[in-house]
């Protein structure tokens, strides 16, 4: 007799719809490696039927345990002989002694790279995987720190006549160290707001470098010219002052890209210390981490706003996630478009005439790799 059990097998399954299981993909993981090239790493997680799912290996930030040196030695040790579709086994924070110290920066780019050959398995892009919500996010600006007004004023008008609805200012950085002047970046704010018009939407990010009095002074001025964003106002450890800066202004604080695990989420969202949740998914364990944040924060009624910078593949991770929740608004495009973009990638991601971004196509992340060029590029592959 067979048992219920024994039928909703995978290899039962494909035999009731005439599919033999020898037919079926190995997903076994034989292989871990990344290409070096001259602009970076690209990390490739291979099965045995020869699927690969790739994604960006970035250095991120100064910290010595917050980059992907030794991801290729560390996921080797994870994944070989494992299944590709195992994905929380090999990135899981829940035991306690890795919730205790935060994400791992190597589970973000594992667990990127097993949706990809997820989707490639299933010939489907990785956020109908997820449950698709939309098929095209309204794209905003997002500036370079450049360094004077005129500048960012010019980038904006570019930005509106390239079909963007919206723009988001990064201010100058102050030199030695990466400073703002809190009373020039009002400047622009006001510049921007008179050269863009009043329907024109407007986003603003310091990145966490104000005084918590620079900061509410900087967001009256945001309430008075009807800004859509207040972005990192503060450093993201200031819980508190973030959430004075909820209370006070209208301009809706957004926060949550230096926060390095989404177990520590939560207590922003009680605390009222964001109105717009942001996560970057390197820091979160991936496109898998960010989904959970999306759905946290819409069951607090908040919306939820990746963040989107760099190369096709980080901006294809986040887009994947906002595609698949609901309560997303913006897709951040890096301008000028295409700044980062690699010569190995045959797609492009671009914002359409109509002021949108519109969901891959292609299988997997959605955005394929030129795998001769690639080969060109690469001075050495790490195994």
């Amino acid at each position: 007799m067979i048992s219920r059990r024994w039928f909703l097998t995978a290899p039962a399954l494909a035999s009731a719809v005439g599919v033999k299981a020898a037919d079926l993909p190995d997903l076994t993981i034989k292989e871990v490696k990344a290409y070096v090239t001259a602009q970076g790493k690209l990390a490739s997680v291979v099965t045995n039927s020869g699927i690969e799912g790739n994604y960006t290996l970035g250095s991120r930030y100064w910290h010595p345990d917050w980059n992907n040196e030794g991801w290729v030695e560390f996921s080797k040790r994870v994944l070989v002989g494992k299944n590709a579709l195992d994905r929380p086994a090999f990135t899981s924070q829940w035991t306690p002694s890795k919730r205790r110290r935060g994400q791992s920066s190597y589970a973000s780019a594992i667990d990127n790279c097993l949706w990809d050959i997820a989707g490639k398995v299933t010939g489907l892009p990785v956020y109908r995987l997820l449950g698709a919500y939309r098929d095209k996010v309204p794209a905003y600006a997002s500036s370079q720190h450049l360094n004077t007004l005129e500048a960012l004023v010019e980038a904006a008008l570019k930005s509106k006549a390239e079909g963007f609805h919206a723009f988001k200012l990064h201010p100058p950085e102050l030199p030695p160290n990466g400073g703002s002047d809190y009373k020039l970046d009002i400047a622009i704010c006001r510049a921007l707001r008179k050269a863009l018009g009043d329907d024109f939407h407007l986003l603003m990010d310091p990145v966490g470098v104000y005084t918590r009095q620079e900061a509410m002074a900087v967001g009256r001025v945001l309430d008075e010219l009807k800004f859509t964003a207040f972005e990192d106002p503060l450093p993201t450890s200031d819980i508190e002052g973030l959430a004075e800066l909820c209370r006070a202004l209208d301009t809706p604080i957004h926060a949550g890209e230096f926060i390095f695990s989404m177990y520590d989420y939560a207590e922003y969202l009680r605390r009222g210390a964001v109105d717009v949740v942001r996560f970057i998914v390197d820091n979160v364990g991936g496109i898998t981490g960010g989904m959970k944040i999306a759905a946290m924060a819409e069951c607090f009624g908040l919306e939820c706003a990746p963040h989107n910078w760099g190369d096709t593949l980080d901006h294809a991770v986040h887009f994947h996630c906002e595609l698949a929740m609901p309560n997303d608004v913006w897709f951040e495009m890096t301008i000028p478009q295409g700044v980062y973009d690699h010569p190995w990638m045959k797609d492009r991601i671009r914002v359409a005439a109509d002021g949108f971004v519109h969901a891959p196509t292609k299988p997997g992340l959605g955005y394929e790799i030129d795998h001769a060029e690639l080969d060109r590029a690469t001075v050495r592959v790490e195994r």
